[in-house]
Order: C-alpha cells, then structure tokens, then sequence
C-alpha cells in the first residue's frame, strides 16, 4: 500500500461567496427590530441584522473580491452622508408575505446607490423593482404579520447614514460584517 493513501488533503478554499450590500440600522432601532422579528417568529431574526438593502445576496467570484472592494469604495466615494428617517409599516401582500418598516426620507440616496453598486463586477438583474425598506417580518403566519404590521405603524427612527456595509455570509447562513464603506462624496 502506497503511504500516500494515508495523507490528509485540506479542503480547498470555496470559489465563490455570497455578499449582500446594506444600509445598516444603527442603535437603539436595530435591537427593536431584532426583538421585534423575533417575537413575530421570523425565521432570519438571529441571523440577518436589520438593515436596508442596496445589493440582495449576490454569490461572487472570491477572485473577483479585489476588483468589489475598488468598485464599492468608488461608488462611495461619489456619494455624501444623509439623513434616513425610517416611518411606520408597509407589507409587500399579495406579492410576498413580508411586513416591513418603510423609508420616509432617504429613498432617493437608497436608490441612487443601490443603482451603482448594482454596475461593474456587481452588475445583476432584481426580480423585482428595488424598493428600500427594512424587512421585519418574513416567513411567518398572517396573524403574526399582522402584529408586526400593527405593533410597528407608529415607529419612528431617523439618523445619519454615513456609510454602507458589505456583508459576507457565513457557512452557517448568518451575515457577518466585511468591511463598510465610508460615504465622502460632495453634497448634492
């Protein structure tokens, strides 16, 4: 028998990896909507932080990760902080059995940055118009969207965003933070 047969082989490192661009909601509100997707039964509540999407889970070439973090650090670097005030609920019924918490001010910012890391090595269709919006009920009961839809109509938050965040998601399918990219464009 060849001593060959007996050596160990390191599992080769993965391809490829899923990253999700986002708005991260800061504290007190962030811990609210953990406690709140929870209490509705959400599934994803421990495992996705609260948070406004610019890039949904986009699997990627761990190659091409160089080429994301120079094209993500452009796009802020062309973009300035703003101000975000995050008002009341919304559902996505019939179309999808999601309750989530709307954006009042800051959509068009959303809008225009989303449509810029969407370019370039991160350039992907959407199944559906990019809407921003922090998702607080997904997955769960109608009477439990109901309570989020309900038990969140008077929320209130505003604060600055002064960056985004690349999310890379682990092996067990939470999101852990990659980097975040400071937003130092001029003022419109």
């Amino acid at each position: 028998m060849n001593d060959d047969t007996f050596v160990s082989r390191l599992p080769s490192p993965p391809e490829t990896t899923v990253l999700g661009i986002v708005v991260p909601i800061p504290e007190p509100w962030a811990q609210l909507l953990v406690d709140w997707r929870s209490k509705v039964g959400d599934p994803q509540a421990s495992l996705v932080p609260p948070h406004v999407t610019l890039l949904p889970p986009t699997e990627v070439a761990v190659a091409d990760r160089a080429a994301i973090t120079a094209h993500l650090t452009e796009v802020a670097r062309c973009h300035p902080p703003f101000a975000m005030h995050l008002a009341g609920t919304g559902t996505f019924a019939p179309v999808a059995d999601v309750v989530f918490v709307a954006v009042a001010r800051g959509i068009g910012n959303c809008e225009l940055i989303a449509n810029d890391v969407r370019r370039g090595p991160l350039a992907r269709s959407l199944a559906f118009p990019y809407h921003p919006h922090v998702t607080v009920a997904h997955d769960v009961p109608g009477d439990m969207l109901d309570l989020a839809y309900s038990g969140l109509a008077d929320l209130s938050a505003e604060f600055p965003v002064t960056a985004f965040t690349e999310f890379e998601q682990t092996a067990g399918g939470a999101w852990a933070v990659a980097r975040e990219y400071p937003l130092t464009g001029p003022p419109h």
